[in-house]
């Protein structure tokens, strides 16, 4: 294990949190909130200190670099992430305890949007900014961002990042080198986000707050900064929230094919075709469920639409009480929870591809069954799927159910409704937000006790990371086994 290029490399994550808060910091002394901003200069302090020392302790660190290493350094990075970034909330005592606080900001981090506070409209204004940041930096992630704007440099290095932090079955380049991939999806996601501000403004809402809903949209995290979420928003602002929490919650790889003009591959793109039919599928089957509960038409679609695309992308707002619909689209929801967005997305989920990969590895099982002799294979776009790429998503899907029972069992002792803590763990897991009943979207996560928030946060790291970087700092072969 590099143990000294994996500090070096934290110092350098670090830094970049650090770096990051400094415009939180002068919103908060632009309005005027004195106990905020100190809050955000005695955090840069503490990461200033620990980086000094991660970097003289890691001096002399080899460039070698392996699948281990980039595993345990996408682990272990965002566990420090979190542990530090929550400090704003406590030191300020906006959020008066930590285990809260981190929970919050691990909320934040993973793009979950979760949240253990009644009301936010009292924070302030520099809170508010980093709590909504965070979901932009966590959506397509902070270490992409790493190796895309720095110069480390490694045997390995870019390349088993890259894998270990980016969402999907697997991970491809979209030129030969993964740094210039890297920097290509942070320069479409920048664009993006800046549109999306753009079109909120001309729907009148003020700078602020079109910005932090941006945050919230592009890292499909859902942190929203008033109590009802996007309810109060007039449905021109609802719409556009609408659509571009769908936009983010596809693949980015096809947007660089849009870029390149290749329209023809999007178009054929399996996985981007399901994912729209998904979606328009279960917008009509939640608007012919509801019917009648809304004034008009336009308000029910508006509604089953706008809660369609902020469950299947993992965003986590709400312009209604969801928890209030029929058993019919709760159920339809929560499947959306499990189903998730496109992989290469900012969204969380299980993966429309890996659920697709899942079925056509079903149907080939049966084939096989009833013709043992003929050959079967798995395709994808055309393309076969190779077997490691099948194996790693049934191991994904074993180690999904193991989680989420596991996690059901340990909150259930906090003696909450089968429905709320079920609702709890997906909605956590799979990077949600606002699940059913107790932890609906107008209630909040505080009536958890602090071993409970705590494996829920664990949860929210597992589901961002896809599982396999959490469990491995679990394994004694991780640390030990040259």
């Amino acid at each position: 294990m590099n143990y000294k290029m994996m500090g070096r490399f934290i110092a350098q994550i670090l830094t970049i949190e650090g770096v990051f808060m400094i415009p939180a910091a002068v919103i908060s002394l632009c309005y005027h909130e004195g106990t905020a901003a100190k809050s955000f200069l005695i955090t840069m302090g503490i990461i200033a200190v620990l980086c000094a020392v991660l970097f003289l302790l890691c001096k002399g660190a080899p460039s070698a670099f392996y699948a281990k290493e980039g595993l345990v350094c996408v682990g272990v990075s965002w566990i420090v992430l979190s542990l530090i970034g929550c400090l704003p909330f406590y030191i300020s005592r906006e959020i008066p305890k930590y285990v809260d606080a981190l929970f919050e900001m691990v909320s934040g981090f993973t793009t979950t949007g979760a949240s253990i506070l009644p009301e936010v409209e009292s924070l302030s204004h520099g809170i508010l900014y980093w709590r909504s940041f965070s979901h932009w930096l966590g959506g397509m992630g902070v270490l992409v961002f790493l190796l895309a704007f720095t110069g480390e440099k490694g045997k390995g290095f870019t390349m088993h990042l890259l894998r270990a932090e980016s969402p999907g079955p697997s991970v491809g380049k979209l030129v030969p080198k993964m740094r210039t991939t890297a920097a290509i999806l942070y320069i479409i996601y920048i664009g993006m986000t800046i549109l999306n501000v753009i079109f909120l403004l001309f729907g009148d809402m003020p700078l602020f707050e079109a910005v932090c809903t941006a945050f919230g949209t592009a890292g499909t995290g859902g942190f929203g900064i008033k109590n009802d979420s996007m309810a109060s928003y007039s449905p021109y602002l609802q719409n556009v929230t609408t659509v571009f929490m769908i936009l983010f919650g596809v693949n980015f790889s096809c947007y660089y094919l849009i870029l390149l003009r290749q329209f023809t591959n999007v178009l054929k793109d399996e996985e981007l075709r399901l994912y729209f039919g998904v979606i328009l599928g279960s917008i009509v089957l939640i608007v012919l469920d509801t019917f009648g509960l809304y004034g008009t038409l336009e308000e029910t679609i508006r509604h089953a639409a706008f809660q369609v695309g902020s469950i299947i992308t993992t965003t986590g707002f709400s312009t209604t009480d969801f928890d209030l619909w029929p058993s019919f689209s709760k159920t339809i929801l929560l499947c959306l929870m499990v189903c998730g967005a496109c992989a290469g997305s900012t969204g969380g989920g299980m993966k429309v591809a890996r659920i697709m990969l899942v079925f056509k590895g079903l149907r080939r099982n049966i084939r096989q069954m009833l013709s043992p002799r003929k050959v079967e294979v798995v395709r994808n776009n055309g393309s076969i799927v190779d077997e490691k790429t099948l194996a790693n998503t049934n191991a994904y899907l074993s180690a999904y159910i193991i989680i989420i029972f596991a996690v059901f069992l340990i909150i259930s002792l906090d003696g909450f409704s089968v429905g709320t803590n079920f609702s709890a763990v997906l909605c956590t897991f799979n990077n949600i937000g606002p699940g059913l009943e107790a932890v609906g979207p107008m209630c909040n996560f505080s009536g958890y006790s602090d071993l409970s928030t705590l494996v829920l946060s664990w949860a929210m790291l597992a589901g961002r990371l896809e599982i396999f970087p959490i469990l491995v700092l679990f394994s004694k072969d991780t640390w030990f086994r040259r």
